[in-house]
């Protein structure tokens, strides 16, 4: 690993092969694939709105982006993380993956993944994937018709940069879709940027109450919140469940 990655967390081999099976591997408990379902979501909530351009920011190893890519004309995939940008990149190239798949302890087991397998195989014309930062976007990432943020606000170390500043990238009318299990922590996120999940003036200020003060001015809530479950398989034997709420914001 080079000493000016990010996230060490995110780059070591473990993680990684744990979101390629998340993202291309078997769903686990009875649960949808959650980058698929999320594209889903996004298709249901454009509802006749123009598919020119999505951006998938945390795009992470990329699912997401290639679902996204099956109805819109380009869809660029950010993502802080080197090592998930570049596994989503060798996906588009290559168009499958092998990866070592923890199992047991050292014990793994060889998993390979192809596009054509998913039904993906004829988005890769129409995908970009870039390293970059949500907080301090380069530019020349606007212009676009939904911008999908999953899994992403409560591991910002400044979320309500982001928050205040995403309408700049969206076209009139376009689609804001946040997807959040809100599990705010300081390791991620100072306590004093947390967007809510806290006591303000004596009262319980939720994620939901603060993204709707943040977005207020240049959004409006388009669908009401509901959960969305996603399951992480860390081995054979242990499995993150957890759900992660979606809300669907329409640019004023």
């Amino acid at each position: 690993m080079h000493v000016n990655e990010p996230s060490g967390y995110y780059e070591n081999d473990t993680t990684l092969a744990q979101y390629l099976e998340f993202h291309f591997g078997e769903s686990w408990h009875g649960e949808p694939n959650f980058p698929q379902e999320l594209a889903r979501l996004c298709f249901d909530a454009m509802n006749g709105r123009d598919h020119g351009k999505a951006l998938d920011l945390g795009c992470a190893c990329g699912r997401a982006t290639f679902e996204l890519a099956t109805r819109f004309d380009h869809v660029d995939g950010v993502d802080f993380s080197e090592s998930f940008v570049s596994s989503a990149a060798e996906m588009a190239k290559q168009k499958q993956m092998r990866y070592a798949r923890p199992e047991e302890g050292e014990l793994v087991s060889y998993q390979e993944r192809t596009l054509a397998s998913l039904g993906l195989e004829d988005t890769v014309g129409r995908v970009a994937f870039h390293q970059g930062d949500a907080c301090d976007l380069n530019p020349r990432f606007t212009g676009y018709d939904l911008v999908l943020a999953a899994n992403l606000i409560d591991r910002l170390y400044q979320p309500s940069k982001f928050l205040t500043t995403i309408h700049e990238r969206i076209t009139d009318n376009g689609l804001l879709v946040i997807a959040s299990p809100y599990t705010w922590l300081e390791e991620y996120t100072p306590r004093e940027a947390w967007v809510g999940g806290f006591r303000k003036d004596g009262e319980d200020y939720t994620t939901l109450d603060g993204l709707q003060d943040m977005l207020a001015p240049h959004f409006r809530l388009l669908v009401d919140p509901h959960s969305v479950p996603f399951v992480i398989r860390e081995t054979r034997n242990k499995f993150q469940h957890s759900f992660s709420e979606v809300t669907v914001w329409e640019k004023l």
